[in-house]
């Protein structure tokens, strides 16, 4: 069983995010592929049982720059037969929290993949309650899988 998990952050925050799932599929002798949007060469979900994208939502409701061409291809993938789920981090001083997160699981409906989770959106910095709404995410993830 194999989770990938494609991720980019800018401050920090949402790499943290994807380091907590990441742990938390570990936990659950899942093996992960943690991986950096920097070096995604476009097919990393293709051996994946499980694939995650964690992005943060830049400015008003924008794709981060570094994350848009994943996120423009995705759509186009054929993950028939895979789990995906996304999570991210926001800031509510924007009108748009999260948009990005809203925008991946579009992308990600039009793949063939299900849906293993509610994506989780994240007010900057992971606190105690979304450390355990990130755990419940990747539990409900590997229940789609059993």
């Amino acid at each position: 069983m194999l989770a990938t998990i494609i991720y980019t952050s800018l401050t920090g925050n949402t790499e943290e995010i994807a380091e907590i799932i990441t742990d938390e599929f570990e936990a659950n002798d899942i093996d992960v592929d943690m991986i950096n949007i920097e070096e995604v060469e476009g097919d990393e979900f293709e051996d994946s049982d499980i694939c995650i994208v964690c992005s943060y939502t830049y400015d008003d409701g924008v794709v981060p720059e570094e994350i848009y061409d994943f996120y423009e291809e995705l759509p186009n993938m054929n993950l028939e037969g895979k789990i995906y789920g996304v999570a991210g981090s926001g800031d509510t001083f924007y009108e748009d929290f999260c948009s990005a997160v809203d925008d991946f699981e579009a992308a990600f409906e039009k793949t063939g993949a299900t849906k293993g989770s509610k994506s989780v959106k994240i007010e900057l910095a992971p606190e105690a309650d979304d450390i355990n709404a990130l755990e419940n995410f990747v539990k409900e993830i590997i229940e789609k899988i059993n």
